[in-house]
């Protein structure tokens, strides 16, 4: 049994080098260190110890948002990013529409034969559509890149390499969320996701209620009917736009920092001013890499923290069958489309040559969990007990898929 074991570690592996135990090692370390994080975080929020309580896992939450997470973008992606390289990526923004559009037509192929109970059917076709392509992958790159004997070269530039790709990518998703998704999780004809106490749909609002009750539409309706002059026009097309395409909700701190780091690591005189080690202004850049460091233990630990309260009411609103289904078709049915997209996309040479990083990434776009932004968006339209359902389950059996997913893209690429 020792023999073959060792021969099984010895002998490489056919697509290139690695052995299979070896490539199980390299794909499940990763997931360990994250799933040992998570853990410490559920056990700081318990109530045996309760050290991060709900309020504290929201202040947390808000830190890395709004400081650590920019912080690590914009250092990475800053230093990492040319003009030229922004061309040569050009197909990972593409990824993230194309899997997006993959998992919506897989989401609703599933749902519409599960029929999930009303009014969840949209709201089902996002949580398999919609993945996570910001935090969990920054994540599982910084857990992979820290093995030294990870696939993909030393330690800093697999790190530096795979959190710019990431970053590169998440400003698209963010439009996504808050146009296509805040547009699928509109609330029904009710007005409210709660329906126990609402019997028919308000199809004819009474003459007298307040502005608060009377639908969007015919709002706009009577605003059209009043102003009619070219000036007023003109202004209701800006706010029509405005409202449309939710310019304040996209532009989030960390959306704010890719684009920043394009910017500034396009143009060569601003990049030798900032990202080089002897900038004059590399002590900022310094900072934010050592704020960007604390991105990872602290959003691992609000994750596992978050487990604390379970699944909640939502999971028996939505029910066990559509639960199941969600799961089974963002963790395993919506990866094999992904792999499909990328390997037509290597085969017609829109993938940097001899880029393994770089199609790793793309790969992991698909693979990964319901996006917990997601989670954000179905909080202002009303669903976000039904969310934080699919997005517990999700990530719970997230820890398995991905490993055996990781360990076939290794086995792939090398």
């Amino acid at each position: 049994m020792e023999r073959f074991l060792s021969a099984v570690m010895e002998a490489p592996a056919a697509a290139g080098g690695e052995s299979l135990l070896g490539s199980i090692k390299i794909a499940v370390l990763p997931i360990a260190k994250v799933f040992t994080m998570c853990f410490l975080g559920f056990l700081m929020a318990s109530k045996y110890v309760n050290i991060l309580p709900a309020n504290g896992r929201k202040l947390l939450n808000g830190l890395v948002f709004s400081l650590l997470l920019p912080c690590l973008i914009f250092s990475q992606l800053g230093q990492a990013v040319t003009l030229q390289k922004m061309l040569e990526w050009w197909f990972i923004p593409m990824n993230v529409v194309l899997g997006a559009i993959s998992g919506s037509l897989i989401g609703f192929v599933i749902v519409t034969l599960v029929k999930p109970p009303y009014p969840y059917f949209k709201f089902s076709i996002i949580q398999i559509g919609i993945g996570n392509i910001g935090n969990v992958p920054l994540v599982l790159i910084a857990a992979l890149c820290r093995d030294t004997s990870n696939p993909f070269g030393d330690t800093e530039t697999c790190s530096t390499q795979g959190t710019a790709y990431i970053s590169f990518g998440q400003w698209v998703g963010a439009i996504i969320l808050y146009t296509y998704v805040f547009h699928m999780f509109a609330p029904p004809a009710e007005g409210t996701f709660d329906l126990e106490d609402v019997n028919l749909p308000l199809k004819n609002p009474p003459k007298d209620a307040s502005p608060e009750q009377v639908p969007l539409l015919m709002q706009e309706a009577a605003v059209t009917d009043s102003d009619n002059s070219g000036k007023g026009k003109i202004k209701k097309f800006l706010v029509f736009v405005y409202e449309k395409l939710k310019i304040k909700q996209i532009l989030q701190p960390p959306i704010i920092a890719s684009i920043l780091a394009m910017v500034l690591g396009a143009v060569p005189v601003l990049k030798r001013l900032i990202f080089t080690t002897d900038a004059p202004l590399y002590f900022f850049t310094d900072s934010c890499i050592i704020l960007g460091e604390a991105m990872i233990p602290c959003i691992l630990l609000a994750l596992g923290g978050n487990l604390v309260d379970g699944p909640g009411p939502g999971s028996s609103r939505i029910g066990l069958r559509t639960l199941v289904a969600i799961i089974i078709g963002r963790l395993c049915l919506v990866p094999p489309a992904g792999l499909g997209i990328v390997t037509l996309a290597d085969k017609l040479g829109f993938l940097p040559a001899n880029d393994k990083m770089f199609r790793f990434v793309l790969l992991l776009q698909h693979t990964m969990p319901t996006s917990v932004l997601s989670g954000a968006v179905a909080n202002l339209r009303g669903c976000g007990k039904e969310a934080a359902a699919v997005l517990f389950w999700v990530h719970i059996f997230a820890v398995f898929s991905m490993a055996g997913w990781i360990i076939l893209y290794l086995n792939i690429l090398f």
